[in-house]
């Protein structure tokens, strides 16, 4: 079976006449439209991160124009999507799959509307609002980007297969953030890339309808519905699962075959997020390896108000949930309005359920709950005059009934000592806020101190690396009172084999020869200019006040300015761009150093200027060299 949307329409089901009866009804029917020379762009969004804490705007279209220039195809229509941005710097969203005429296109134009945009920057363990602003100073509306695709890697659709078509909104690239001015005000000049890619790694959302779960598989079938959306059905997708696969269906927990049986007996159209990797793109309906499934109230309510974000603070029953992402319950919407705010109050009591998740049966009660831990909350809502937001999860009623989901929390600190099992970090952040905006009292007979914060590392041995060494640690927060130790890592990661991101930014206008040497040996950074502004760093993680810690390196402190190079990165990540949405040509994307090379000594001829540039991958400083797979440079 397959399963397709075409243009302009919504999608059907086609399959063996025998089993055409069983799916009436489940989807609306693409009419008369012929899909005998359509294939499906399997389009995703992620970030590069730029220090945000919120940014939400709204995507209002995609669309691609043919090599010839004789077809403009939408491959994203209507509703307009409500996007966070800063929440897709770990995890990429699948946009939709809806079907598209088979054929080689040389472009993209994506429109985005920041009229009642959200933008939230951290400031020393605070989320605070800012104001967004054009590259004149006054207030945004909409903003179009066009990209056009590496001429020997163009986006090419084939007949009847499915082609990722990946964009990466670049908010380092896209933001001058201004925290002197209260309130803070961001400076936009959107960069946007986009390029076909393959099924590789990158860890994806897939949300939608549930279609069906055809018997004797381990499969299930979805209707695309991502991000907030209420209103959308944008192309089928088939979900696949293991043996391992774990599952959250209506407040209850599973693994493999088990889960899949709860997934058959819920009601079609209910509401499922996948979290995996994409799988097979050799058909119209693209597949998809789920590794985590959530369904149902597990994952969210039309009755029901949300909240998410990470406990700053508790006393007895009262959490306070630092960088809150509120969703209210929608009434006669397209899509969940979703607010955002530095503080919420949340309420347990005896009757929230509590899970973790990725664990079947975790026997975890709301004492489980502790500060620091990223959580999502389901109950009842309100907003007060003053514009606070609190959520009830003690007084729901069966349907739904209120509950908290534990999630992973990610946590960047400076290694202090270890032992086998054991560890103590001095903590830079919690959930993406650093500990000074955190109250630790009543985490334990010692409450926790984010200066010498107990790990428990199992397994993962950390006794031979050097004090000092800044790492990243995933795991969940320990119950509220138990502490020490604090936390219980599942993973631990050396900074220096995470991505790092190098950005140097100019001001008085802009420069027009910011390299030393561009060339397909790489490029050469001229960061001796009295343009230069104050940011010019190689980041790890995140950074301290003033823009300092231990994983900043200041660029004009370092021997030389470190070349970039792709030598020794994955030839099928490059991603290698420069332009600007206000140029006439928009934004060029090359997938190869020579032609990105090429580029970039015809733009810098004494006319165009840099105000940004942005490099993705790792720094070594053995050699002072920057083996980037991404490289946004950023034209004025």
């Amino acid at each position: 079976m397959s399963v397709v949307c075409t243009r302009g329409s919504r999608c059907s089901v086609r399959t063996l006449p025998a089993l055409v009866l069983g799916f009436t009804g489940l989807l609306a029917g693409c009419g008369s439209n012929s899909t005998a020379a359509l294939g499906t762009p399997v389009v995703t969004l992620s970030d590069t991160s730029g220090d945000f804490a919120a940014y939400r705007v709204t995507l209002d279209s995609i669309t691609l124009t043919e090599t010839n220039g004789a077809i403009e195809s939408p491959v994203r229509q209507q509703p307009p999507e409500s996007v966070d941005l800063a929440a897709l710097t770990d995890l990429t969203e699948l946009l939709g799959v809806q079907a598209a005429p088979a054929a080689t296109y040389k472009s993209a134009t994506l429109t985005l509307d920041y009229t009642g945009a959200s933008i939230w920057v951290n400031v020393n363990g605070q989320a605070v609002a800012a104001t967004p602003v054009s590259s004149t100073g006054t207030a945004l509306s909409q903003d179009t980007v066009t990209v056009t695709f590496d001429p020997n890697h163009p986006l090419v659709i084939t007949r009847g297969k499915s082609t990722r078509l990946a964009i990466d909104f670049d908010l380092a690239a896209s933001n001058s953030i201004n925290t002197a001015t209260t309130p803070p005000t961001v400076t936009v000049r959107p960069f946007v890339v986009m390029t076909p890619a393959p099924a590789d790694a990158t860890v994806i959302r897939v949300r939608g309808l549930l279609v069906t779960v055809p018997s004797g598989s381990s499969d299930y079938i979805i209707n695309v519905r991502p991000l907030i959306d209420l209103a959308s059905a944008l192309g089928a997708v088939t979900v696949s699962t293991t043996a391992q696969t774990y599952f959250n269906i209506n407040h209850a927990a599973y693994t493999g075959a088990a889960g899949l049986n709860a997934l058959a007996s819920l009601p079609e159209n209910t509401i499922i997020a996948a979290y995996g990797t994409l799988g097979d793109l050799s058909g119209i309906t693209p597949g998809f390896h789920a590794t985590a499934v959530y369904a149902g109230t597990s994952l969210e309510s039309p009755i029901a108000n949300h909240i998410s974000g990470v406990v700053s603070a508790r006393s007895g029953n009262t959490l306070t949930v630092r960088g809150a992402t509120y969703l209210s319950a929608p009434v006669f919407t397209s899509s969940y309005t979703a607010s955002y705010a530095n503080n919420a109050t949340v309420t347990v009591g005896s009757a929230t359920l509590v899970s973790e998740d990725g664990v079947a049966a975790s026997g975890l009660t709301p004492a489980a709950i502790s500060v620091g831990q990223q959580v999502d909350v389901s109950g009842q809502g309100s907003v007060d005059s003053a514009g606070n937001i609190s959520l009830d999860a003690t007084t729901c009623s069966s349907e739904p009934p209120c509950q908290v989901r534990l999630l992973p929390t990610r946590i960047w600190g400076t290694l202090n000592s270890a032992t086998a099992g054991s560890a103590l970090l001095d903590v830079l952040s919690l959930g993406n806020f650093a500990p000074a905006g955190f109250n630790f009292v009543g985490t334990g007979a010692v409450a926790a101190n984010p200066s010498a914060y107990a790990l428990n590392t199992g397994s993962l041995d950390e006794s031979a690396t050097p004090a000092g060494t800044l790492l990243q640690v995933d795991g969940i927060v320990n119950a509220f009172g138990s502490a020490p130790p604090d936390f219980t890592a599942t993973a631990i990661t050396a900074g220096t084999a995470t991505e790092q991101r190098l950005v140097v930014e100019w001001i008085n206008g802009g420069l027009t020869a910011p390299f030393t040497s561009a060339s397909s040996a790489g490029l050469v950074l001229n960061v001796s200019k009295a343009d230069l502004g104050t940011i010019h760093e190689i980041r790890t993680g995140p950074a301290g006040p003033a823009n300092t810690g231990p994983g900043v390196r200041d660029l004009t402190l370092l021997p030389t300015s470190p070349p970039f190079t792709i030598v020794g990165a994955a030839q099928a990540d490059l991603r290698l761009a420069i332009g600007g949405a206000s140029l006439s040509t928009g934004v060029s994307v090359f997938n190869s150093i020579s032609g990105f090379a090429t580029a970039v000594s015809s733009t810098f001829k004494g006319t165009n200027k840099i105000y940004r540039l942005v490099a993705v991958g790792q720094y070594n400083a053995g050699t002072n060299a920057f083996v980037a797979s991404r490289i946004s440079v950023a034209l004025m």
